[in-house]
Order: C-alpha cells, then sequence, then structure tokens
C-alpha cells in the first residue's frame, strides 16, 4: 500500500520530521515558495479587483513535478509547512498545483518540531486556512503595487538604484516626522548640582540637590549654580529623614519574536535577519548525534507569551532541582499577551528541559548556542521568584537646600541568578544605585 506523504518547506525540517516518523511517510520538501508574481511585469490586475497572476518560480519546475509526482502515488498528503502567513501561502500554492491528483489535502501544523507534538498533529489535521492564505496575498500585492509604481517615481524625481517597499516607505516618513520634531526643539538649558557626602562611617556617598525652599529645584543658568553653591559652602549637611522599604522586580515574559530580535542585538550584536535565519534553524531541528535532527525550540514568529501546560510543569520541576524551593513560585506566572495579539502560537521557548545549553554545546555553531542560551536563560527567568532589593533613600538637609540619596542593595536575586535583562544605551532598565553607609 503506497504511504501518505507530508510535504514540509526546508530540507532539514524534513530531516527532522523524518526522525520522528521513521518510514511510515514519504517526505518532501518544497524548499521554500513554488509560485509568485512574474518578475518582469507587475503581475497584478488593478482593473478587475487586484488579481494576481502567479507563476512557478524558475529552479521549482523540478521540485514541483517530484512533489506531483510523489502525491499521485500517496494515499493522503499532508501539507506542514510553516505555521505562519508565508507557509500558508505555500500551502496553497501546492495545493492548486497537485488538486488534479483528487487527493484529500490535509494542513498539518507543528508549533513545535518534537516527536510528540508531530505525532498529535498528524493524528488532528487541519483544513487550509483561506484567511491566513488571503493575508498574505493581501501583503504581496501591496509590495507589488507600492515597489513597482513608487521605485520609477524615485528613480525620476531623487535617485535612480532607490527602491520603495511596503514596509520601508512607511518607516522612512516616521524617521522623517521624527527628524521634524528634532529639528524643531529648542533646547533649553540646566545645571544639577551633586553632593559627594561622607557619614560616620563609609563608603562615601553621592546625593543630587532635590529641591530649594520645598520647591523642585530647577537651576537654569550657570550663574544660579554658582549662586547656591556660594550658600553651600557655609551650612551643614544634615540628614532629615531616612526611609527604608522592600522592593520587588519581577521577571520579565518568555520571548516574543520582536523582543528576541531587541534583546539578540543588545546583547550579541545579531541583526534581525540574523536572529530569525538561527531561530528558524533551531526551530527545523539540529543534529544531535545518537538522537538525530531535533527540533530544539517552539515557533519563533509569534506574538503571544502562552505557555503549554506541559511546559510549565517541565521548567518548575526544573527550577525545583537545579535552584531550590526558595525561587520557585507557589504557583506558575502567567502573563498577559498584548490586546493586538493573535494567540495562534505559544511564547518562544525550548522544546524539553533536557536539553540544557550545556548539553548542547558539542552540536551547534557558536551563534546558535548563543541564541539558544538566551531563550533557555529568559523561559527558565520568567517561571522564578522576583527578585528583592532593600531600597533606602536619605533626605540631607543643608539650610533651605534638600538632596536626595537613594541606595539599593540585593537582598535576594530570584530570577536575577540566571538571567538579566540587557540594558539599552539610554535605558535603566537595571538598577544603578549604589550602596549607602549606615545613616542617622
Amino acid at each position: 500500500m503506497s504511504k501518505p506523504l507530508v510535504i514540509v518547506e526546508s530540507p532539514a525540517k524534513a530531516r527532522t520530521i523524518s526522525n520522528y516518523l521513521k518510514n511510515e511517510y514519504v517526505i518532501k520538501a518544497s524548499v521554500g515558495h513554488v509560485k509568485d508574481l512574474p518578475e518582469s511585469r507587475l503581475g497584478v490586475d488593478i482593473e478587475n479587483g487586484f488579481a494576481p497572476e502567479y507563476q512557478v518560480i524558475k529552479g521549482k519546475i523540478k521540485v514541483l513535478k517530484e512533489i506531483k509526482t510523489a502525491s499521485q502515488k500517496a494515499k493522503e498528503v499532508y501539507i506542514a509547512t510553516d505555521p505562519d502567513r508565508e507557509g500558508e501561502a505555500i500551502a496553497w500554492h501546492i495545493a492548486e498545483e497537485i488538486q488534479q491528483s483528487a487527493k484529500e489535502v490535509h494542513r498539518v501544523l507543528f508549533n513545535e518540531i518534537t516527536a510528540r507534538s508531530v505525532r498529535e498533529a498528524m493524528l488532528k489535521p487541519e483544513r487550509l486556512n483561506r484567511d491566513k492564505f488571503e493575508a498574505q496575498q493581501a501583503r504581496r500585492i501591496l509590495d507589488r503595487l507600492v515597489g513597482y509604481l513608487v521605485s520609477p517615481l524615485l528613480w525620476d524625481k531623487v535617485r535612480r538604484g532607490l527602491s520603495a517597499g511596503r514596509v520601508q516607505t512607511v518607516a522612512v516618513r516616521l524617521i522623517c516626522e521624527r527628524e521634524e520634531e528634532i529639528r524643531k526643539f529648542v533646547p533649553q538649558e540646566y545645571w544639577t548640582i551633586e553632593a559627594s557626602l561622607e557619614g560616620r562611617n563609609p563608603p562615601p556617598f553621592k546625593a543630587a540637590l532635590f529641591r530649594i525652599d520645598s520647591e523642585k529645584a530647577e537651576i537654569k543658568t550657570g550663574e544660579e549654580a554658582q549662586s547656591i553653591l556660594k550658600d553651600l559652602s557655609s551650612v551643614p549637611f544634615v540628614v532629615k529623614q531616612i526611609e527604608r522599604k522592600e522592593r520587588r522586580k519581577n521577571p520579565p515574559p518568555p520571548y516574543i519574536t520582536s523582543q528576541l530580535q531587541q534583546e539578540a542585538w543588545r546583547k550579541l550584536r545579531f541583526t534581525a535577519k540574523k536572529t530569525m535565519s538561527i531561530a528558524q534553524r533551531l526551530y527545523e531541528g539540529v543534529e544531535l548525534g545518537p538522537e538525530g535532527h531535533v527540533g530544539l525550540i517552539t515557533y519563533m514568529r509569534t506574538d503571544s507569551v502562552r505557555i503549554a501546560p506541559e511546559a510549565l510543569a517541565a521548567v518548575r520541576q526544573f527550577i525545583q532541582e537545579k535552584f531550590g524551593a526558595d525561587y520557585l513560585p507557589e504557583k506558575p506566572n502567567f502573563y498577559k499577551s498584548r490586546k493586538t495579539a493573535q494567540e495562534a502560537h505559544e511564547a518562544i521557548r525550548p522544546t524539553s528541559m533536557q536539553f540544557d545549553p550545556e548539553r548542547l554545546k558539542p552540536f551547534l555553531t557558536k551563534d546558535q548556542l548563543a541564541l539558544y542560551d538566551l531563550i533557555w536563560n529568559r523561559f527558565i527567568a520568567c517561571q522564578m521568584n522576583p527578585a528583592v532589593y532593600d531600597q533606602t533613600t536619605v533626605d540631607v538637609e543643608a539650610g533651605k537646600y534638600l538632596f536626595r540619596a537613594t541606595g539599593s542593595v540585593l537582598l535576594f536575586p530570584g530570577f536575577m541568578a540566571l538571567y538579566i535583562e540587557a540594558v539599552e544605551e539610554n535605558g535603566n532598565a537595571e538598577e544603578k544605585e549604589g550602596k549607602l553607609p549606615e545613616l542617622t
């Protein structure tokens, strides 16, 4: 009896799935899109509802022929391209090409490429999603309309060789509007005063001028600043108030696509394109010696922070064993996705707690390991207890002037024992406050 056919996008994904499905299925890779709009002309009928004109991509004729031949021999066809709009478009185009064989075409979605999830998905196939396909088609048509109709205008009015795109055109406008705001900005001079102080006990510390005569300190000229310094030279500095409180810093949620791209740039200096390319490989599967090809992370294009119950149970057990009960919350940490999130996929996380970065070091490239390490640490950290700080605020009076110093001492690291968010160039993600001496 002929075997069912499974069609995926990449050869790497095909190898990983073959590892799980063994010899029960025939598996073919489309190697990306098989059909697209023509290169040499617009390919969109503007007069008739913007109907697109698709044709087989050069270089994919042989691949498509192999898929058609295999589909004619197969008793069932499962299209398991990526679970996003692009993957859905590939699925539709393949389905259109093989429909003459009158086979029923099933759609299979893998949020993660593991033995369990692949088996479960194959047992619960779905139908092709027209809404998702048409969303990709609308995007592709817009790409073509903007690129083909606006680019020639740029060549004529600005400079030859420039191109316009559906995304970059809007981005350029945003940049221009921001630049206009910058040029309209009227700078205002301001001064700050900081006192270097020392109590009976070390260490020395610094306090910033906070109020003048109970009003917010606003010093607009150098002359004002010098006048204040002159006043301060003849008055004692006296501790007026000390306030201590415990402050908790909660762990960040697991990665979504945009946050992974941002963090990979800040910590690893990876471009968004490089990050997604490496993540795609980790998702599709990497050769792990005797275990064969294994998918290491869940699908990397997502805007949801949802985590599967079995993944929550696994990571909580890992924290208990690796860090101890002090680091494990009584209940799992749950995070809210943005209102616009589609919730189709989980957050980006490791597929198994068995694959810690140290174990994978011999099998991954340097860049793959670095990105996987980020995803691993962030996922575990999101289910740990908060960090706890002892925060002290000291008000120091000097005549009519009030200075304020703030210090934080880390009492319990919590999730920060494993993961600390990168600080943006001008950000304040991490506390820069130092330790204050014992004062009365």
